[in-house]
Order: structure tokens, then C-alpha cells, then sequence
């Protein structure tokens, strides 16, 4: 990789609490709580259980199953607060995808390790109103399974001092454009709390998860 590219990289991967202003804010409530949810209630019909378990304060890291390309958007629209996202740093060398995720809140990840940068950014968004939001299984899953869960958010959960807050959805996976065809069901389970046990608290969101949902854990697929 190139020096360019390598700064590049760096810079969508390290935000500070300025970054997250009013107008990221703004822009992410007008996507996701007006536009995405125009779509998840009149075409998927959405159904949210468990709101009184999302923590008053910003000290917790949202953590959601992956079905669909709506998980990201849904789980913005449900919460009370914005959350930025890792994206795969691949994105931002698109100049629209590098906008419009800049826009959203969200930075690069590097998918094979976890930087020092990606810490500092999780750490700083604790100085702000915003939470961060994350799929532990990193990629779109089969419905069904819960499999090849990294132990990243873990990770981050230990060395932020943040809880994790599981996230069970279901539904996404099927594309529907008429109305009232669809069924989006989201439960939100209650906070584990960090430690430094990570493989336990990877083990806690997988059986919360399995509650949530109704799929089941696919042995052996936990990653680093």
C-alpha cells in the first residue's frame, strides 16, 4: 500500500467528538427516522420490542445480528441517539460512498485487525452524543444461524469501558416493495455489561442473540 493511501485510510478511520456534530446528526435522523422508516413501517410492517432496555447514557456499543443491507439504517432508526458505524475502509475509496458515509458518521475499518485509530475513534465518540454500532458477525448471514461471530466488538467493549447491547433482528433478509408484505421484528435484550472476560462477553451476546432471534449458534465459527 502507498504512503497516500495509508494516510488516506487513516484519516476516515480516526474521528474526533467534532466530527459528530449537529449536522452528521441531522442528516443521519432525516435517512433513518424519516426516510428508512417510512419504508420499515408501511412495507415490513415493524414491530420494536425491549426500548426500555437501551441505557439513558451513550456508554454502550450496539451490537446486531446481520441479515440485510436495512440492518444499519433500522437500527439508527430505533434508538434514541445516532450511531456510527465501522464500514470496510475498501468504501471510502469510492468518492460517493466516501461522502455520504462521511455524512452518516461512519469510518473505516480495517476487517483483519483492529487499530489503535479505531479505539481512539470509539473512546472519542464517548464525548459525544452518539453511540457505536456494530455487527459482530461483519458480514450478511443466513436467517436462521448465528455464525463467524469476531470477537472485535468485544474487544472494543473491554478497552472502552462500554456495555454491549444485543440487538436480535429478524425479517430484513426478504426484499419486499409492497406495502404490508414484509415483517421486520426487532428485540433489544438487556446490556452486558463490559469486563475483561471478552470470550465471555462474546459468549453472552451469541446466547442473547439466540433468545432474540429464535436462530440458532453455529459451533466453531467464532473468529478473531
Amino acid at each position: 500500500m502507498s504512503n497516500d493511501k495509508k494516510v488516506k485510510n487513516r484519516n476516515h478511520s480516526l474521528r474526533d467528538a467534532k466530527f459528530y456534530n449537529m449536522w452528521r446528526s441531522f442528516f443521519q435522523y432525516l435517512v433513518t427516522h424519516i426516510f428508512y422508516m417510512i419504508r420499515f413501517k408501511l412495507v415490513y410492517r415493524l414491530e420494536v420490542y425491549g426500548k426500555e432496555n437501551i441505557p439513558s447514557d451513550n456508554n454502550y456499543i450496539a451490537a446486531a445480528n446481520h441479515l440485510s443491507t436495512l440492518d444499519p439504517p433500522l437500527v439508527c432508526a430505533i434508538l434514541d441517539r445516532s450511531v456510527a458505524y465501522m464500514a470496510k475502509k475498501e468504501l471510502f475509496e469510492n468518492p460517493f460512498m466516501r461522502w455520504w458515509l462521511n455524512w452518516l458518521g461512519a469510518f473505516a475499518v480495517d476487517r483483519e485487525k483492529l487499530s489503535v485509530s479505531t479505539i481512539k475513534t470509539v473512546k472519542n465518540l464517548k464525548e459525544t452524543d452518539w453511540v457505536l454500532g456494530i455487527f459482530p458477525q461483519g458480514t450478511r448471514q443466513e436467517a436462521g444461524e448465528i455464525s463467524h461471530i469476531a470477537k472485535g466488538f468485544a474487544t472494543l467493549a473491554k478497552s472502552t469501558k462500554c456495555g454491549i447491547l444485543p440487538i436480535g433482528i429478524t425479517g430484513t433478509q426478504e426484499v419486499k416493495r409492497i406495502p404490508f408484505t414484509g415483517k421486520i421484528i426487532v428485540r433489544i435484550g438487556k446490556v452486558i455489561p463490559y469486563s475483561d472476560d471478552v470470550m465471555g462477553m462474546v459468549d453472552l451476546w451469541e446466547k442473547s442473540i439466540e433468545n432474540l432471534t429464535g436462530f440458532k449458534y453455529v459451533e466453531d465459527k467464532v473468529t478473531t
